[in-house]
């Protein structure tokens, strides 16, 4: 077996007192859910080598607890049921337990958005109490290392209007179908994170081989001595830039730059006609200077920037002294003395904004220099900008919270032990795209989340919805690629199903609200339906037939009867063409054109116009195959 896992729980031992009675894993409250069919697997800190007795309902064990403390009690495999049980470990008890199938919802924004902005979202939670519907909701963190606690306490609640409003729509809708139909009790844990990308759910144990040892070092650095990984990372931030720039480096000359006066400390979009409200993506280095007695100089000092929405890189005299992802905690980092000087100190920040607008999220009082003796230096005005000459966006650290390696499931996913599960829902990709190699991780996702559950997850997979302007002719597209990602990674697992959400989408919004079909989708691949998936694209008498397995009764066009979509394309990009198509009972069959075919693909743009369906209205998903002659 894999470490990952066992650290999540023997990392307790750091804060819990040699005294303390067992402690359990966080997963384990009153109301918790077990998972049916599989050994209970009950894990927790104790005394290094105590004897640790555990009661779940009518059965007992015993088990010894490692030197490390940590302790495993396995009890038999239950059948389904809502008549409660407890369990008790030491001098705990936890009541109202029970017993039927648990699914893990993770993922970024669409995942975590809440029943209450989705579709009759009122409507939903007033009719939500359900007490065989529990609900896990795990509290955003991030952490360099796995961790044995989340970052808040946790407990699982019975499905109500007091909770499932803010609760995930699409894991919630899921499960409240999965509820009516199978008549058990359901668990419902939620763990996301919007705009985080695939890599910060990744185990320690997958992460390794897709990223490599030097990075994973930076990461384990990072957890020990933080000013060290940054300085160790900082090289690649600026080789980055010195390509993209023609070799400028600002950290060693800021002369390099030309500066202009900062309106005021906030937002780009707050700035007024700076070219920086309607184009905010991008670089903009910030400066300010700072003189310093020689008494100031000689201790180390605390550079406060409040929130910064998104990145920073910043350098004091030129030294890196952080490097940060976040739109929602304060810049603070420690200057060592070796690093200032008596007499004008420099500054500078590198703000990257990757969505949206971005800046300086916090007002101008938060920003300071705190010397030695707690003499407080106001930053609140003083600053100068220059955009930075690059349009691609810097190399993310091993640490950064929405793209780094594992940080979110060290600190979201990992506290969860080894708990049985039924299967985990994922919908995430959107901050994946024109990043190679999607299909790669999903597969370490996969992995990783056995190793820590349960061999036999069933894995789902949301396919992205259409979202982003209308396309005029065939072309390349991001999202499209990453579609093709996802329905990659779901074909090579003999356990993971497909869920399209490419017609749920709305063009200038990328959360759609429509949450309830995409989760009654989610409950059918969930309890085993076979959902539309293409197989195959054979020549056929100058046609092209694409067959599809899935099919409920038959495919139909609706508003028409042609199937929208569907393009041709022979040996390179530049020969892709719209082309004729129609439905023929569970197949489709592709007219054509006399020109030469080596692909066919369907639903390929960023927001395409799908109109085919079967008679459970599930749509072809988006996808691309070679043609076969």
């Amino acid at each position: 077996m894999k470490k990952l896992a066992l650290l999540s729980i023997a990392g307790v031992m750091v804060t819990t007192p040699a005294f303390a009675s067992p402690t359990l894993a966080p997963y384990w409250t009153s109301h918790a859910v077990i998972q049916q069919g599989q050994p209970v697997v009950v894990e927790g800190t104790a005394r290094p080598g105590e004897v640790v007795s555990g009661t779940l309902g009518d059965e007992t064990h015993q088990e010894k607890a490692g030197q490390d403390g940590h302790f495993t009690l396995k009890f038999s495999p239950r059948k389904a049921s809502m008549t409660p049980v407890s369990l008790t470990v030491g001098d705990q008890r936890i009541d109202d337990l029970l017993v039927g199938d648990v699914w893990l919802c993770s993922g970024q924004s669409n995942m975590e958005y809440p029943v209450s902005r989705g579709l009759d979202g009122p409507g939903t939670v007033m009719r939500s109490a359900d007490d065989g519907l529990r609900l896990f909701d795990i509290p955003k963190g991030s952490a360099p290392h796995p961790q044995s606690q989340f970052a808040s306490p946790v407990q699982w609640q019975a499905a109500g209007p007091d909770n499932v409003g803010a609760f995930s729509a699409a894991c919630y809708h899921m499960a409240r179908d999965l509820r009516e139909k199978l008549k058990i009790p359901i668990g419902a844990v939620h763990a996301s994170f919007g705009g985080s990308q695939i890599r910060v759910w990744l185990t320690p144990d997958e992460a390794l081989p897709l990223y490599g040892k030097e990075q994973m070092d930076m990461l384990n650095l990072f957890g020990k001595d933080q000013l060290k990984a940054v300085e160790r990372f900082t090289p690649l931030w600026q080789a980055w830039y010195r390509k993209s720039a023609h070799g400028s480096e600002p950290w060693a000359d800021s002369s390099q730059l030309k500066w202009k006066p900062v309106p005021q400390i906030g937002m780009w979009g707050d700035w007024g006609d700076q070219g920086l409200a309607d184009d905010p993506v991008g670089t903009v280095w910030l400066r300010r200077t700072v003189d310093l007695t020689p008494e100031q100089a000689k201790s180390p000092a605390q550079l406060a920037l409040g929130i910064i929405d998104e990145v920073d890189m910043t350098w004091v005299n030129g030294h890196p002294i952080g490097n940060s992802f976040g739109w929602d905690y304060s810049r603070d980092y420690t200057v060592p003395a070796t690093f200032l000087k008596a007499g004008k100190n420099e500054i500078l920040v590198a703000i990257t904004n990757t969505w949206g607008s971005g800046g300086f999220a916090s007002k101008g009082d938060k920003l300071a220099l705190t010397t030695a003796g707690n003499n407080r230096i106001s930053l609140a005005d003083g600053w100068n900008y220059s955009r930075a000459p690059v349009k691609d966006l810097p190399p993310r650290s091993p640490w950064d919270a929405n793209a780094g390696i594992g940080v979110r499931h060290n600190a979201m996913v990992a506290p969860l032990g080894h708990v049985a599960m039924k299967g985990a829902a994922w919908y995430q990709g959107e901050s994946d795209v024109n990043l190679p190699g999607y299909a790669d991780r999903m597969k370490g996702l996969f992995a990783g989340w056995r190793t820590q559950f349960s061999n036999n997850m069933r894995m789902l997979v949301v396919q992205l919805a259409n979202y982003g302007p209308p396309q005029l002719a065939p072309t390349q597209s991001g999202w499209a690629i990453i579609r093709e990602a996802q329905r990659e990674a779901v074909v090579a697992d003999s356990n993971a199903a497909l869920v399209t959400a490419i017609d749920l989408g709305e063009r200038t919004d990328i959360h759609p609200a429509n949450k309830t079909v995409l989760g009654e989708r989610l409950a059918l691949a969930a309890m085993g339906d076979n959902l539309i998936m293409p197989q195959a694209a054979v020549a056929e008498n100058g046609d092209i037939r694409i067959s599809f397995s899935g099919v409920k009764d038959a495919l139909h066009t609706w508003s028409g009867n042609q199937i929208l979509s569907i393009e041709m394309c022979g040996a390179d990009e530049a020969s892709c063409r719209y082309a004729e198509a129609r439905p023929d009972e569970t197949s489709v069959l592709v007219k054509g054109d006399g020109k030469p075919v080596s692909r066919i693909r369907y639903g390929w743009a960023d927001s395409p116009i799908v109109n085919v369906y079967d008679d459970t209205a599930i749509p072809l998903p988006g996808f691309e195959l070679p043609v076969t002659q």
